[in-house]
Formats: C-alpha cells, sequence, structure tokens
C-alpha cells in the first residue's frame, strides 16, 4: 500500500535510486500508458519547486506520451522488480503490453497520472519544461561514447506535486 508523503520526507540517496536502481517514466492515462526503463535523471529544486530531472531519447515510445501529457511519473521499485524493469527498458510498447506482460497494476496520481501500485516510491510530476539536448554543447567524448547514432536526448523538467512511498 502507498501512502502520500512529502517530497522533501524522502530519505533516499538520489544517485542509487536512480542510477543503480532505476526508475519507470511512465506517462498517459489509466486506460492506455506507457513506461521505459530509465537510469539517468535527477531531483532537486528548480523555480522555487521541487523538480524531477529525466531524459528520454527520440525513438522512445514512451516520448510521444510525454509530450502529449501534461503530467509523467517516476516509479521505483525493490530489488525483486529488477527483471520486470529490465524488460520495460528492452521492449517497446509499440510492440508488446508493458504493463500487462510485468503484471503492474495501474493507479493514478494528480492530473490523472498513472503509476504503478507494485513501486515502493513514486514522484508524480508536472511537465514544466522540454528542451532537445544540443550537440553543439557537448564534449566530443560523450557524443562518442553515448550518442553514436546521434539519438540525442530531450530533457524535460517536471514539477513534484505527489510523492507516493510504501508503507
Amino acid at each position: 500500500m502507498l501512502r502520500k508523503i512529502e517530497p522533501k520526507a524522502l530519505k533516499e540517496n538520489v544517485f542509487s535510486l536512480v542510477g543503480d536502481e532505476w526508475m519507470l517514466i511512465t506517462a498517459g492515462c489509466a486506460q492506455r500508458c506507457n513506461t521505459m526503463t530509465a537510469s539517468w535523471g535527477g531531483l532537486g529544486v528548480l523555480w522555487g519547486e521541487n523538480v524531477a530531472t529525466i531524459y528520454v531519447r527520440p525513438q522512445r515510445h514512451t516520448r510521444e506520451f510525454i509530450d502529449r501529457e501534461e503530467y509523467f511519473t517516476l516509479s521505483f521499485f525493490d530489488a525483486e522488480y529488477k527483471p520486470q524493469l529490465a524488460l520495460c527498458g528492452a521492449k517497446s510498447g509499440r510492440e508488446v503490453d508493458k504493463v500487462k506482460e510485468c503484471g503492474f497494476t495501474v493507479a493514478c496520481g494528480e492530473g490523472g497520472a498513472p503509476y504503478f501500485e507494485q513501486a515502493r516510491l513514486v514522484l508524480v510530476c508536472r511537465k514544466q519544461y522540454a528542451q532537445p539536448m544540443d550537440p553543439a554543447a557537448m564534449p566530443a567524448d560523450v557524443k562518442e561514447k553515448w550518442y553514436p547514432q546521434s539519438d540525442f536526448h530531450t530533457m524535460y523538467i517536471g514539477q513534484i506535486v505527489e510523492a507516493y512511498c510504501k508503507e
């Protein structure tokens, strides 16, 4: 069971949370949503608000949902869900119903933003900003290592409007 908490009540190490444990970025509605695994992003403060920053490549199906919707969610899971997160990072929502394949139950936060009841931590974000990354502003070694196909991420910043954690 998830309970609503204040975002500032988080006690997690955000570097481990995002980089090691991964997260699911989800957008859409309860009836039709898409999700993807991510291990790049951050949490902080911008424009006087608690925010989450995520990065999504142009070919990701979830990006269409994020671009269309006002809200997206970040869901973090216990280690036992690593296989499901791996599936959500390897398969496209264009070809498979990832929510069904993973056995997730969709719940909704503010703005109808979909998240998963199996998560241990959920951040509901209202999209505030989107900007394609500018390759001209990147060092050559970063472009060579991370963008050999020139599929540069779009950066999204979302105000964290709700947070839920497992009881």
